[in-house]
């Protein structure tokens, strides 16, 4: 969190330094849901452990008001019934696979269907609607919780035993910082990412069209009607695609473009021109003119995947009473590229035993 001398000075002086959970609800099976709040570096935090979802983050605007800047629900069943996605951990593929097929050492496999005739986000019961592990550490001047889930060979159609740990981690300037990591027993793919909804002016507050993006891509993976990429990689230059120089998102998004009205607005991968990095650099930045909230992106993945909020439509109804409209929200999902596995010329998300899976997601908050 980077704010005035005065307030960091203040802040960074709070932190958790033994997070307790809270009883947050119950499944329909009885099984209890907690809530792990967490506060570092003047950013503030909750965490389910059912699917690793962030319910809530709070970070202060240029003259220190807090808002929580991310959607959410304050019960478990709206989460359960009719989520779309919202803070949580995808997996175990994220985005789309192209009718949920993909082969794999001359192995055809057939995963769970859940959007349309394509598999999305895992499948129809992914990472997202999982009970994680929960152990909460504190580590020098950081704090966090390490979210630990064993999918079975088979489940969702993925082959093998997949071990996944993430890694929640705020740090004492405030940064929220993602290590994923994942082993297994048999070849299989595997893209986890976040799918925390964005408003930096706060959840409920209205529209996201006059924050200001910047992604560091000069290429995109146009889709079809299915929001599948066709295995182009288009540059973005001289279409509503260039995010090179941040803009507002709302200038172009009603210019009549193909992918626009075929997506009902961003729902894109960006191909980051750094490509696949040892260590995060930066991805994105998006910023709110009014309250003066920043977020800053860096990753070491090789793609970036804006969504503008499209089906949102009026019907879910969040913390706070408030209901979330089309376009109230934004993500920014690290990853691989959608439908990987049917695209050899991809970087490849292919896993094998004997590989660990890492990769590192940084958000950097200013006001």
């Amino acid at each position: 969190m980077r704010l005035s001398v005065s307030l960091s000075v203040r802040l960074s002086a709070r932190r958790e330094e033994d997070p307790v959970k809270e009883l947050f609800g119950k499944l329909a099976d009885g099984t209890e849901i907690h809530n792990w709040p967490l506060e570092n570096g003047g950013t503030r935090m909750n965490v389910l452990s059912y699917g690793g979802i962030v319910r809530s983050l709070e970070i202060p605007d240029r003259n220190g008001q807090y808002a929580n800047v991310s959607l959410g629900f304050d019960r478990i069943e709206p989460y359960v019934d009719s989520s779309p996605y919202f803070g949580a951990l995808i997996g175990r593929f994220g985005n789309r696979i192209a009718k949920g097929a993909f082969t794999l050492d001359g192995e055809p496999y057939a995963l769970s269907v859940d959007d349309g005739e394509n598999s999305l986000h895992g499948g129809a019961d992914g990472f997202d609607r999982r009970v994680w592990d929960v152990e909460p550490f504190t580590e020098g001047t950081d704090v966090g919780l390490r979210l630990s889930y064993t999918s079975a060979d088979g489940e969702m159609g993925y082959p093998g035993t997949l071990r996944a740990q993430v890694t929640y981690t705020l740090t004492a300037e405030g940064d929220w910082r993602i290590d994923y990591e994942a082993t297994t027993d048999k070849a299989t793919v595997v893209n986890l990412t976040s799918h925390v909804y964005w408003n930096l002016a706060g959840a409920g507050s209205g529209t996201i069209e006059g924050h200001e993006l910047s992604i560091a891509a000069s290429r995109f993976t146009p889709t079809d009607t299915g929001l599948i990429p066709t295995g182009e990689l288009a540059p973005v230059e001289g279409t509503p695609f260039d995010f090179r120089t941040a803009k507002p998102i709302g200038r172009d998004l009603r210019t009549g473009h193909p992918q626009l009205l075929a997506a009902k607005g961003y729902d894109h991968n960006w191909v980051l021109d750094k490509g696949i990095t040892a260590e995060p650099e930066h991805a994105a930045t998006l910023h709110d003119p009014v309250s003066g909230r920043t977020l800053r992106i860096a990753t070491n993945e090789p793609g970036l995947q804006f969504y503008s909020g499209n089906f949102l439509d009026g019907t879910l109804v969040g913390g706070g009473g408030g209901t979330f409209r089309q376009g109230d929200a934004l993500c920014l999902e690290t990853q691989h590229y959608p439908d990987s596995p049917n695209h050899p010329s991809f970087p490849s998300t292919v896993l094998r035993p004997g590989e660990t899976y890492r990769t590192t997601t940084i958000h950097t908050f200013h006001a």
